[in-house]
Formats: C-alpha cells, sequence, structure tokens
C-alpha cells in the first residue's frame, strides 16, 4: 500500500526526517512510536503532502505510483485521509458542509446524520469547525470526516492526545471501523498509527510497529513488546539498546 524509500524531510529550513524507509502492506497496520519532537508528525505530514514539509530526497509510493510532490488533494483523491492531532479551527464553515465535502457527491442527509449518531456529533453537525469544541469533540469530528471519506489509508496523528476516558473507546471504536479490523481476510484498509504513550493500542491492534528517534528509525518488531520496553525503560532504553 505505502513505501517511503530514503525519505529526508526538512521543516522551516532544519532537516527532521533523516533518510527513513518504511512500508505499510495492504490491509496492515503500523504503529510508529516516539517521544515528543523525534519527527513523527512531520513524517505522516509530509506523506500527506503539506507543502511546509520540504521532502529533499526520496520517494514515497502510494499503490505503486510515486506520489513524492503531488500536492494534498489529489493524494486525498487516491485515497489517503488524515487525523490530524491539532486541527485548525474553521470559522464560517459548519461541520455538516465539512462532511458533505469528505462523502465526494455520494451525500445525502440521512448518511450524514447517521455517521454523526454513530460518534455523537449530531448537536455539533451545524457548529462552527472544531469552534469551541472540547478535545474529545474535535476527535470525535476529524473521525466523523474520515468516516465520510472512506480513505484506503489512514494517517493517525496520536489519535488518543487530548481525550478523555469517556471518548477514547469511541475513539478507538470508529478507527478499528475504519482500519476494518472486523474483517480477516478481505480487509484492504491499512494505516500507520503514530503515539507516544502507546494507549490507543488498549482499543485498537497494531501488526508492526517501529521506534522514531531523532529523525530516525531505531527499532521494528511486535508492538506490544515494544510498548513493554518502552514502559519499562523509556525512549532513553530504547536508544541505549540500539546503540
Amino acid at each position: 500500500m505505502l513505501q517511503v524509500e530514503g525519505l529526508k524531510v526538512k521543516v522551516g529550513g532544519k532537516e527532521i526526517i533523516h533518510d527513513i524507509s518504511l512500508n505499510v502492506d495492504i490491509g496492515e497496520t503500523l504503529v510508529l512510536f516516539g517521544p515528543n519532537a523525534s519527527g513523527k508528525t512531520t513524517l505522516l505530514m509530509a506523506i500527506m503532502g503539506l507543502p511546509r514539509y520540504e521532502i529533499t530526497k526520496g520517494m514515497i509510493i502510494f499503490k505503486g505510483q510515486d506520489i513524492t510532490h503531488l500536492p494534498v488533494d489529489e493524494r486525498a483523491r487516491m485515497g489517503i485521509g488524515i487525523l490530524f492531532q491539532r486541527p485548525p479551527v474553521v470559522r464560517g464553515v459548519k461541520t455538516r458542509d465539512v462532511v458533505k465535502a469528505c462523502l465526494g457527491g455520494r451525500e445525502d442527509g440521512y448518511v450524514i446524520d447517521q455517521l454523526a449518531q454513530r460518534l455523537n456529533m449530531v448537536d455539533l453537525l451545524d457548529r462552527e469547525v472544531n469552534y469551541g469544541f472540547s478535545g474529545g469533540e474535535v476527535k470525535r469530528s476529524e473521525l466523523l470526516q474520515l468516516m465520510a471519506q472512506s480513505p484506503e489509508f489512514v494517517l493517525l496523528d496520536e489519535p488518543d492526545s487530548g481525550v478523555d476516558l469517556v471518548n477514547i473507546s469511541l475513539v478507538g471504536e470508529m478507527i478499528n471501523e475504519l482500519l476494518q479490523k472486523d474483517r480477516m481476510r478481505t480487509r484492504t484498509s491499512s494505516g500507520l498509527l503514530i503515539t507516544h504513550t502507546g494507549h490507543i493500542l488498549d482499543y485498537v491492534n497494531a501488526d508492526r510497529a517501529c521506534v522514531l528517534l531523532n529523525g530516525r528509525i531505531w527499532c521494528r518488531g511486535n508492538p506490544r513488546e515494544i510498548l513493554d520496553s518502552i514502559k519499562a525503560h523509556g525512549y532513553e532504553g530504547c536508544e541505549v539498546c540500539q546503540r
């Protein structure tokens, strides 16, 4: 589904990602662990194609096609979606209108209302996007848009960040649906999930894991084993172990 080959990324003239390579197979979920400021979000934004994240070397291949220099909208149309950790407030635009746009011509009021009911978003549909929303409401709003888009590949930026215990199980349930975790042999959706704490793995199963430190991949392996090691020794322990 996704191949990242020898990627280097600069933000504001400073190199943040140093020669990263990874792949995500069809139907697979890869979790990327890392401390704050390790480059996790930069990697996701570069894959999504946000312009301030300058790719200086390497390639991003999606479904066999080089998308390294494609604009964001083309990547979205190809089937890539993203859940931002800190999405913007959009004044003057109703949440309902954004969801309608994400449906891409498949819209009818019934579909939007049904999706909103599942995410406890009915009362927020006619509010401006993320304006005055709580942390949990922002995450549910992002998931509502993703459910409407129905992407083949989902980038998940700290989905457990700022979410309370009331909302986290619902967030996990919807992510599992996006990633088709209820399927076995027919699963076609894939995902790249980044996390600092690993709490989301109590709700979403990942197939493989990597650790990102200082803009580089340090190790790869079983998600639970890596998380247990991080809990026991911290990310400092990962660095010592790798060396």
